[in-house]
């Protein structure tokens, strides 16, 4: 089987971090993004032959025509790695109805989307295996964020529950959670104050997380599983 990988939120934070490590490792990546200048970046950055791809994870139509492009440039899509997330804190009385859409269609609906385009392609191959981002909100829940800890929990069911439907077609489902990492998402945060709270005393960088999902992508007998790299925060729950 060869090694195409897709990798959707490519152009920024852990996204950018994955398709280094995996550029390193051999794969043939497929970095996709909203922006095509920033996927393109990206791609460039890397070398070799990887290519840059614009979609919309909100639109099934974008999703598939972006896999039929891939095919046609890389070939078949047999890894999948969903990095693809928008956050919006604020109080649920305080938050616009168009942003609880929002957020619940890039985080859970386009990764519903982009599996089920993916899981196609890993029938006609026999195997395959899906990487999904999720956040160690969507296992604790946080205040200011219920819209996305319920996108990120929604998550982890829905990987679950389809790594039990395509385990006999030798697709593999996995998530990892994060949890505070250094990235434009955790940038307006008070840093120095909630590292007190993490058992390890620090964020994360995205190159930690990266070799979870590499981890996850090459390990053959895991699937269904939600991995934490938090610095022990979850120990607090």
């Amino acid at each position: 089987m060869s090694k195409v990988c897709a990798i959707f939120g490519g152009s920024r934070g852990i996204g950018v971090a994955v398709a280094q490590l995996l550029a390193q490792r051999g794969y043939f990546l497929a970095i996709i993004a909203r922006n095509l200048d920033l996927a393109q970046t990206t791609a460039k950055s890397l070398g070799g032959d990887h290519l840059a791809f614009s979609c919309d994870v909100s639109k099934e139509d974008s999703i598939q025509t972006t896999f039929k492009e891939i095919e046609k440039s890389l070939g078949p899509v047999n890894y999948l790695v969903n990095a693809a997330g928008v956050n919006r804190d604020g109080l649920l009385l305080r938050t616009k109805t168009d942003d609880m859409i929002s957020q619940l269609h890039t985080n859970l609906l386009g990764t519903m989307l982009t599996c089920k385009a993916a899981v196609k392609s890993m029938i006609q191959q026999q195997g395959g295996a899906i990487v999904n981002i999720g956040s160690i909100v969507g296992l604790k829940g946080n205040s200011g964020q219920s819209i996305y800890s319920a996108s990120k929990a929604g998550l982890v069911g829905f990987s679950r529950s389809l790594a039990k439907e395509v385990a006999k077609k030798n697709i593999r489902v996995n998530v990892v959670a994060p949890g505070f990492i250094h990235t434009d998402m955790t940038a307006h945060l008070k840093e120095e104050q909630l590292k007190r709270a993490i058992p390890l005393g620090r964020f994360g960088e995205p190159q930690e997380v990266a070799k979870a999902v590499a981890f996850l992508l090459e390990t053959p007998y895991v699937t269904g599983h939600v991995l934490v790299v938090d610095g022990g925060l979850q120990l607090l729950i």
